[in-house]
């Protein structure tokens, strides 16, 4: 099933997905893996899957691990409650405000059925916040039990540089890690690294927790997770992938975002098209600072998105989200420039940085020594400079 990079990304934005119900966007990624050489697949007791990409006689101390989650808020149907209408539970993060009379759309027995909310109730999350727990759905047909439901829009759409779809986070960063190794898979070097697809992460990463404690990674691994971030002052879509040095909740392992910025930059002075930001990207917390507080080096690279979580604040309305396509190539061609690169990793630091610091040092040390009586004898304050 070798696929263009976009293509691949529509197949998967058109897929169903919800927290605890990944299973369409996970027999996607099975079925394309299988025959795949030097690709093995296997998933945890969690339903996280892990995939590794091993060529060649070398297995890295420090294997780079790229993440990213299958999910995307929305609806898991539980019963209907009369003949048009339908009990779902919510999981995710969208404001109460958006529920009542928003359209809906349930997977039920292969094809779509769409509604309308009706009501909705809230319950406390475990971190206690207040959140839309359920909600009464009137529906045009009946809906299975565990059905996958998800906002009322249409399968992706191609405007100009820009993708439409019901949920680009975090399946557009799925589709980015699949191509990476697509295009790392077809090459001859030697490769060992590592992808992780977790689940129900916008419940608040569960996926990924019950994965870091459980051995769903390598312990020294070094992971870069990949999201669709909302949009923030000083980030612009179309300006290019974004390295994450933070969230709202975290900043990460210094070395290692130092290492992918080393990486963006060769890149960049290779081909002056490939445009990258840095941002502390704290509008949200993303799985990088979970596997930072399980004790794993993590960073995060992701891209800007519009209508985050399908809410157009502007508007005051539910809408689609939507990324810029030149924004996720430039995605890939990074995780590719990470799975290829022959630089030098140093956990602690940054040595591009440090380089310039050595510099300083033997520029001005030796005059710092040399005008130090300067301060040290006429530093008391008690004499001022003539007037």
């Amino acid at each position: 099933m070798n696929k263009k990079p976009r293509t691949l990304l529509v197949e998967l934005l058109s897929l169903p997905t919800s927290p605890f119900n990944e299973q369409y966007v996970a027999g996607y990624i099975r079925r394309w893996a299988a025959g795949r050489a030097g690709l093995e697949l296997g998933a945890d007791e969690f339903g996280n899957l892990r995939l590794r990409l091993r060529r060649g006689r070398v297995a890295a101390a420090r294997p780079l691990v790229f993440s990213a989650h299958m999910d995307h808020p929305g609806f898991e149907a539980q019963a209907m409650i009369g003949p048009d209408r339908l009990r779902a539970l919510w999981r995710g993060g969208v404001p109460a405000e958006y529920f009542v009379g928003a359209g809906v759309r349930f997977y039920s027995r292969g094809r779509w059925v769409r509604g309308r909310i009706e009501s909705i109730r809230t319950a406390r999350d475990p971190r206690g916040r207040v959140r839309v727990g359920s909600v009464v759905a009137e529906v045009r047909a009946n809906v299975e039990p565990g059905s996958i439901g998800m906002w009322d829009f249409p399968d992706p759409v191609i405007r100009g540089s820009r993708i439409y779809a019901r949920g680009c986070d975090d399946v557009a960063g799925v589709a980015a890690v699949m191509a990476a190794i697509d295009e790392l898979a077809g090459g001859r070097g030697p490769v060992d690294l590592y992808a992780t697809f977790t689940r129900a992460e916008e419940v608040g990463f569960a996926g990924a927790i019950a994965g870091a404690r459980n051995g769903l990674l390598p312990r020294k691994a070094r992971v870069v997770a990949v999201e669709t971030s909302s949009e923030i002052p000083g980030v612009r879509m179309g300006d290019g992938p974004i390295l994450r040095v933070g969230d709202k909740d975290a900043t990460f392992t210094p070395g290692l975002t130092a290492y992918c910025r080393a990486v963006a930059e060769d890149l960049a002075r290779a081909d002056r098209r490939f445009a990258f930001q840095r941002k502390l990207m704290d509008a949200g917390t993303c799985e990088s600072a979970a596997f930072c507080e399980y004790g794993y080096e993590a960073t995060g690279l992701c891209i800007a998105l519009g209508n985050y979580h399908n809410v157009n604040r502007r508007r005051r309305r539910l809408g689609p989200e939507y990324i810029d396509l030149n924004d996720w190539d430039a995605l890939v061609r990074w995780f590719v420039a990470l799975g290829t690169s022959r630089r030098a990793y140093q956990p602690a630091g940054n040595p591009v940085f440090r380089g310039a610091l050595d510099a300083l040092d033997r520029a001005y040390t030796p005059l710092l020594r040399q005008t130090a009586g300067r301060v040290l004898v006429h530093g008391d304050g008690r004499s001022r400079p003539d007037s």
